[in-house]
């Protein structure tokens, strides 16, 4: 697809910016002990499309937050996202041998460091939003962002969500309770990202807060629906992991549930939904307007 030019740049640079946090905030590959510290760099740095942290700048940037205010909650974000892929790829879980193009981590390093890796991420990701010196918010804003990270990473959300999504391998479920678990696997995260953004922007209580959560809420479930459109018309090479996977794992999808055509067609409309929820919002949010249809028409 092709992108607003001046969103690539918005794009480009929230990647660069997110790539400089994690790199700051991961140890050394020579920092004791070396196996799990370069494991660590292995799975957070240099791949990925970076959506989450994205979202935290654009959600900022719309509620009239610096960039460099942002920086600490796109990094936290996206070290859960990246714990999460590392445990999701394990043979216990997904099986998966190939992420980002590349070998998983249980794959590069070993499975017992894979799990450690996402052990250390995880816990990482709450000691910058405690750590931070950058993040332009007092103490009781960092327990805010703390307690939706928390929330929006456990069994109420995408821990909880990779559990029904376990449950529901190879069992027959309804549109319903498919959407119950990707609101909790893939939809928590990124809500939590709009809401760090504000929170990081001191805007928690803004009353165009709702509206900018109700866009998250849709973008989530349209990036899982791509995901699984992807999986059945992507090319393994573009999307960086095996085309066909779910379908051969016997998982539950929206393909699979209402056909490639509806799938195509659900996306489009949550998208519309979210930006009819923009509409109170200026051109400082125009980023967000162009992350809607980047979800919507990318490749991998």
């Amino acid at each position: 697809m092709t992108l607003d030019p001046a969103f690539q740049v918005f794009l480009g640079g929230c990647r660069d910016r997110v790539e400089r946090a994690l790199d700051r905030w991961l140890p050394g590959e020579r920092t004791c002990p070396e196996r799990l510290h370069q494991a660590m760099r292995y799975a957070a740095l240099g791949a990925g499309k970076r959506v989450r942290p994205v979202l935290v700048y654009a959600a900022g940037q719309a509620l009239g937050a610096r960039l460099d205010c942002l920086d600490a909650a796109a990094c936290a974000v996206e070290l859960i996202h990246a714990y999460s892929l590392v445990h999701d790829d394990l043979p216990a879980m997904d099986d998966d041998a190939l992420r980002r193009g590349r070998a998983t981590c249980h794959m590069a390093y070993d499975e017992a460091t894979a799990i450690l890796v996402g052990d250390a991420l995880q816990t990482l990701a709450f000691r910058v939003l405690c750590d931070d010196e950058a993040l332009c918010v007092g103490h009781a804003e960092r327990v805010r962002m703390i307690r939706v990270l928390a929330h929006a990473s456990g069994s109420r959300g995408m821990a909880g969500g990779q559990a029904l999504d376990i449950d529901a391998t190879g069992q027959d479920i309804d549109l319903a309770q498919l959407e119950n678990l990707h609101i909790h696997k893939t939809g928590a995260l990124v809500l939590a990202s709009v809401r760090l953004g504000a929170l990081a922007a001191g805007a928690g209580d803004d009353p165009r807060l709702p509206g900018l959560e109700r866009y998250a809420k849709c973008i989530g479930l349209a990036f899982q629906v791509r995901d699984d459109v992807l999986d059945v018309e992507g090319d393994t090479a573009v999307i960086g992991k095996t085309r066909g996977k779910d379908a051969a794992a016997h998982k539950a999808t929206y393909p699979a549930l209402i056909g490639l055509d509806a799938a195509r067609e659900m996306a489009t409309r949550l998208i519309d939904e979210a930006l009819d929820n923009l509409a109170d919002f200026d051109a400082n949010a125009d980023p967000l307007r162009h992350l809607a249809g980047y979800v919507v028409g990318r490749k991998r």
